[in-house]
């Protein structure tokens, strides 16, 4: 066990900052899911006026007892994330396996790569119970889940084994800029990192996603001929239009593109192809067409640029910082212990900040709406493609104000038609 009576006042002070601040988090959520728990069922005696015509009576009811179901699987889950990651920081496991490690195996870059990596691997073990019952239970209760056992167990073989890959080769990087470059080296890590992340970004539809999903070409027909139509229209360059077969896994429906440049790729689920009439699809491909036209892509890689930046230089502040160490049992003088503790605490930080950036991607997602209903010369065939799949992938069509602002990236079904029509 970690000896509390410090030395240094600080350490002490900052060791039950970071616990009040994780327990902070975790009321925080509970406080939300029960608020939104409460909001849902008092509207969920009929089908809200609003939606009238949107939903039956029957697939609304099933609707709020999906929302409600992923409610308390929630609590559960944050409760326990909080009491592992309390119970790690406070029982010392860190700093005693990292010493015993360092003994055995050395200090040098590679070693303490292969140490953080092996500590992310372990603490991923502890979320694979809930994966499980998410995918097999939950969402197979509400006929969501067609993987399978084994498919399950091989896409977390592959991830594993492409953190190995990847994961591993940067980490060693960013220890050596450590070594080479001295007081700046967070300056030279989050280049070198930031230049990673654009490399996978251009690499991973050639590469990466091939590993987990089959694509192939949109056959020939009206929906590809509507489709490429759309983009020449507004003049949207991509190499090909590719059907993912997202269906081998869930039958959430869902499309995107990948690539920059002429490399784009417009990627569609097949399982949205089914639930779509072809004019709702083209209002889904304009939708998404709209984030690359206002720029949203480009900003969004800024914003992470800069939230990369300072995370980077907080890390090396707090390496500076022997209260920092002595608070969690290490001892100042390597930057890895830094690193680790960071990664660690960073989402108890951030989840404070996700109404901000939430609000932002809102905004985005209205701006990318407006564009959709301008290139389509009316606004409801994107209003029919959102009623659907909100249908289709049982939404909560009444969260409380709150509980989104925290949780959703998106409008709400009720917020975007009613954007969609003040603007019509």
């Amino acid at each position: 066990m970690i000896d509390l009576n410090f030395s240094s006042s600080a350490s002490s002070v900052c060791l039950w900052a970071v616990v009040g601040l994780i327990a902070a988090r975790c009321a925080a959520e509970w406080s939300l899911e029960r608020l939104n728990q409460r909001h849902v069922r008092a509207h969920a005696g009929r089908v809200p006026d609003a939606f009238a015509g949107v939903v039956d009576q029957p697939t609304y009811v099933r609707s709020v007892q999906y929302t409600l179901a992923k409610s308390r699987f929630h609590e559960l889950e944050c409760l326990w994330g909080t009491v592992v990651l309390v119970a790690i920081l406070l029982s010392g496991v860190l700093p005693w396996t990292y010493t015993q490690f360092a003994e055995a195996c050395g200090v040098t870059p590679w070693a303490l790569a292969l140490f953080l990596l092996a500590v992310g691997v372990c603490l991923s073990f502890t979320d694979l119970p809930f994966d499980w019952h998410r995918q097999f239970r939950l969402e197979a209760r509400f006929g969501f889940n067609t993987t399978t056992p084994r498919l399950w167990w091989m896409d977390r073989l592959k991830g594993l084994l492409l953190s190995l890959v990847l994961g591993y080769p940067l980490l060693v990087l960013v220890l050596k800029i450590v070594e080479w470059t001295g007081p700046w080296w967070w300056l030279w890590a989050w280049a070198a990192v930031l230049g990673f992340q654009f490399l996978i970004l251009l690499l991973a539809p050639v590469l990466i996603l091939p590993l987990f999903n089959k694509f192939t070409p949109l056959a020939e027909g009206t929906l590809r001929e509507r489709l490429l139509a759309l983009a020449a229209r507004i003049r949207f360059r991509a190499q090909s239009i590719q059907v993912m077969d997202g269906s081998k896994r869930s039958r959430h429906s869902n499309a995107f593109f990948t690539g920059f440049g002429r490399f784009r790729k417009i990627v569609l689920f097949d399982t949205l192809i089914q639930q779509l009439a072809e004019p709702e699809l083209e209002a889904v491909l304009a939708h998404e067409i709209g984030h690359y036209r206002k720029r949203h892509v480009l900003k969004l890689l800024a914003w992470s640029a800069l939230t990369l930046l300072a995370g980077f230089y907080a890390i090396a502040w707090l390496a500076d910082q022997p209260w920092f160490f002595h608070a969690f049992g290490f001892i100042p003088g390597n930057i890895m212990p830094a690193l680790l503790l960071f990664v660690l605490l960073s989402d108890a930080v951030m989840f404070w900040f996700s109404p901000l950036a939430n609000l932002w991607s809102r905004r985005f997602e209205y701006q990318a709406d407006a564009f959709a209903a301008e290139v389509m010369g009316d606004s409801q065939s994107l209003i029919g493609a959102l009623r659907k799949l909100n249908e289709k992938n049982l939404s909560n069509l009444t969260p409380h104000p709150w509980y989104s602002g925290f949780h959703y990236s998106h409008p709400t079904l009720l917020e975007r038609e009613t954007a969609l029509r003040q603007q019509a």
